[in-house]
């Protein structure tokens, strides 16, 4: 193959459509290939000449032709598609625009965050692009590949981000399926990606010691959200939902209601003594029962909900600052390290239950090899070797 050949096969490639070219002869006419989305192939198109009948005006026309023609396919434009009749034409910032919207309506603000967050950094990486994308129709599959090979190379994340970036990218198509954008999903042949093994790692003995000595006295209400943690399983977001009402002290519980809860079932937990204790001491319910029972910023129970980041800011700033920890060591490390210890003093079923979960292998991957109990019979029952 002649080298030109192959730099316009390696154009098409990228372009997924050739320049626009005048052809004369018995016949004038400019021609160019481009990429139909429906058959998934280059096809040909053609546009005639020979009814203008003056030389010099039919080469002027060509030349008008062949400069619009480029504009229009470098923007993404196609032949092939129908603007009238389908919606795969749609400018993809419009469509991009309607699904902020959609996420502006979820009812979790760790969600809307982290949606908005991926969205704004595949609207900046589109940007960047030689020939960035316009019509959603162009959302496919190298598209995506490109992107996520953008996210898991270029900025250097993990395995596992980047697989949440995929399957983010799964439910973007499916969205734009939903809304007649797109025939199919173009993320579901992309594959994830092996992952090593989670950073967040659970505390030791020793070091929820030091937890203890170093926020009980001078951080007292951080303290007790510490201790809803590692007791309780319920997450940070769940957490800051929680109010004074929700909470049973004869019962020695705590209520979580379906709308803040991940799974979206009601549910409930119990209150360790040391719980109620505390919270007796501090005089946690002596506020009304409507009061939220953290505060802004993690502070006495308030009429005034805080967000769930509070707890993660809250913790880097007085846990991992102040003792000098790895941020391997997370505020929903505390979770890990309940599990773990609550599993292998009462049993892996009495952790499932405490921590919501619907089945025995969810509550498993929280616990590592080494947290995992070693059952006695092991030690004691009569081989044959």
């Amino acid at each position: 193959m002649c080298a030109a050949r192959k730099k316009l096969n390696s154009l098409t490639e990228v372009l997924k459509f050739t320049y626009p070219k005048l052809h004369t002869g018995d016949k004038w006419y400019v021609d160019f290939y481009a990429y139909d989305p429906a058959d998934c192939k280059m096809r040909r198109k053609k546009y005639h000449l020979d009814n203008i009948e003056k030389l010099k005006e039919r080469r002027k026309r060509a030349n008008e032709l062949i400069e619009s023609l480029t504009k229009l396919l470098r923007s993404g434009w196609s032949p092939w598609i129908d603007a009238d009749s389908n919606r795969a034409y749609t400018l993809l910032e419009e469509a991009l625009n309607k699904y902020e919207a959609f996420v502006a309506r979820m009812p979790k603000y760790k969600t809307r965050k982290s949606y908005t967050s991926r969205l704004n950094i595949l609207r900046k990486y589109n940007s960047q692009r030689l020939l960035p994308i316009r019509y959603v129709y162009q959302f496919d599959t190298a598209f995506v590949s490109d992107f996520l090979d953008y996210i898991y190379l270029d900025r250097e994340v993990n395995p596992r981000t980047r697989n949440n970036y995929r399957q983010w990218c799964q439910s973007l198509a499916a969205f734009f399926m939903e809304k007649q954008y797109l025939k199919s999903n173009p993320v579901e042949v992309i594959k994830d990606i092996a992952e090593v093994g989670k950073k967040r790692q659970p505390l030791t003995a020793l070091m929820l010691k030091q937890l203890e000595a170093h926020l009980r006295e001078a951080h007292p209400y951080f303290y007790l959200a510490c201790m809803m943690e590692y007791y309780t399983f319920i997450r940070p977001e769940e957490l800051s939902h929680i109010t004074l009402g929700d909470i049973n002290v004869k019962e020695q519980s705590v209520f979580v209601a379906a709308d803040v809860s991940k799974n979206k079932r009601d549910g409930k937990v119990g209150l360790n003594d040391k719980i109620v204790r505390f919270m007796i001491d501090l005089g946690v319910l002596s506020h009304p029962s409507s009061y939220y029972l953290f505060g802004p910023k993690v502070s006495r129970p308030s009429e005034t909900r805080g967000d769930s980041e509070m707890f993660r800011r809250k913790w880097n700033s007085l846990v991992r600052k102040g003792l000098g920890w790895s941020d391997c060591y997370q505020f929903y490390s505390l979770k890990d390290s309940g599990l773990r210890d609550l599993a292998n003093s009462e049993g892996i079923v009495i952790a499932r239950d405490q921590a919501r979960h619907t089945d025995v292998s969810t509550t498993n991957k929280y616990l590592q090899g080494r947290d995992k109990p070693v059952h006695d019979e092991t030690k004691h029952f009569k081989g044959n070797l």
